[in-house]
């Protein structure tokens, strides 16, 4: 019986995993069903631009996943069970049903935060999805000139959705609302360009205050004003699904999966986390942030591991580093901003067109990868070490994955 593989997400890190590990076990010992609840991969670093008006490329999944071996399920999960390994799934084709597996890779990454703020889900956009994206720019498109638009949050998505917004549509009003310091996180020569940026954008920059409710046509800060707006869009951090804490995986207290240094479940050893969705420790000893390149490197940590122990060969340790902020600041400008061990800014950075060609590399070689799952392919491929000790064989199938 052959030893099932269910990838839950095709984000960049679930569909980087399938990929390789479809490239790299037999398909003989093994089979990969990828769940996702939209049919298409979802740039979601692009999604600021989106929402700006650009057209950006959204490539299917049966696409991507064609002639690759990995079955590709669409459906939202709804609930895990690690004691029976069963994932709970509902989807409109087939009503819902239950996944069986032996390995679960749980990579369904994060979503906005609202923080307990009232007001939130009913008034204000997001750009972490791209109907989300495209319902702000759908409220854009209909905003006459100088119209309001109001960004909650500086940190890179609020940023990135400030700078594109106001470059694409110049007729608008974009009000950027940092908590802090504009750029607080990043390096003084930095935070000096950014400000530059924003000066030649147009974009107004409201520091040191915290937004307490959303409405209809404003915001209310906490020290009581107000700000009027026409769209407000949240950008103030990312939270991830309750599906873990509810299925019993030990998790943080903000939900993250906790994990060994191969990406393992420290309580459920056949479940692997990568992406937003993991608390992993980097190799400076601090958790690593809830990024595009975290995704990536928990993903290759997590391939390794999962190939090695199927297979019985050395489990190899990757690089668990963040070593790199990088900020598009319109299409023409960009921050590269170097960190050091500590998390913190070095006094280094690259900024401008450079660093807008940086940003742009980075986002088409993550496109590339995903669209090329089985790139590189193997002639011969890594067997099972032995057959695998599945639930089917210990209490009967549970489903038909």
């Amino acid at each position: 019986m052959k030893h099932r593989i269910v990838v839950l997400g095709a984000g960049y890190a679930g569909a980087y995993a399938a990929g390789n590990l479809v490239r790299r076990l037999s398909p003989k010992d093994i089979k990969i069903t990828v769940v996702n609840a939209v049919p298409h991969f979802v740039q979601r670093m692009r999604m600021p631009r989106v929402a700006a008006g650009e057209e950006i490329e959204a490539p299917k999944l049966a696409d991507v996943f064609a002639n690759t071996g990995i079955r590709l399920r669409l459906a939202r999960v709804t609930a895990i069970d690690p004691e029976r390994q069963v994932v709970s799934v509902a989807d409109a084709d087939r009503g819902g049903g239950e996944l069986g597996y032996d390995t679960l890779v749980y990579a369904l990454g994060s979503h906005v935060a609202d923080h307990g703020v009232p007001g939130v889900a009913e008034y204000a956009f997001d750009v972490t999805g791209r109907p989300s994206a495209l319902r702000l720019r759908e409220r854009l498109d209909r905003l006459g000139a100088g119209g309001n638009v109001l960004i909650v949050g500086d940190g890179l998505t609020g940023i990135e959705t400030a700078t594109e917004i106001a470059e694409a549509r110049p007729g608008l009003s974009v009000t950027l609302i940092a908590r802090g310091e504009l750029g607080a996180r990043l390096s003084a020569g930095a935070r000096a360009h950014l400000r530059r940026a924003c000066d030649r954008l147009g974009i107004t920059v409201v520091e040191h205050t915290s937004v307490e409710a959303v409405q209809a046509t404003r915001v209310r800060c906490a020290d009581g004003t107000t700000l009027a707006s026409d769209a407000t869009v949240w950008t103030a951090g990312f939270a991830v699904p309750p599906l873990a804490t509810a299925a019993g995986l030990e998790v943080t207290g903000n939900g993250r999966i906790v994990v060994d240094r191969t990406m393992r479940s420290v309580s459920h050893p056949n479940v692997y986390a990568i992406g937003d969705s993991v608390h992993a420790i980097g190799d400076n000893g601090r958790p690593m942030p809830m990024s595009c390149a975290s995704a990536g490197y928990t993903s290759r940590q997590a391939i390794e591991a999962i190939v090695g122990r199927l297979t019985g060969r050395t489990i190899t340790h990757t690089k668990l580093v963040y070593t790199y902020n990088h900020i598009s600041l319109g299409r023409r400008d960009g921050i590269m901003q170097s960190i050091d061990d500590e998390g913190r800014a070095k006094p280094t950075y690259q900024g401008g067109r450079k660093g807008a060609y940086v940003k742009e590399s980075i986002l088409r070689t993550a496109l590339w990868a995903t669209s090329h799952p089985t790139y590189g392919l193997p002639k011969r491929k890594h067997r099972l070490a032995a057959a695998p000790d599945t639930i089917a064989e210990k209490a009967g199938r549970v489903a038909a994955s």
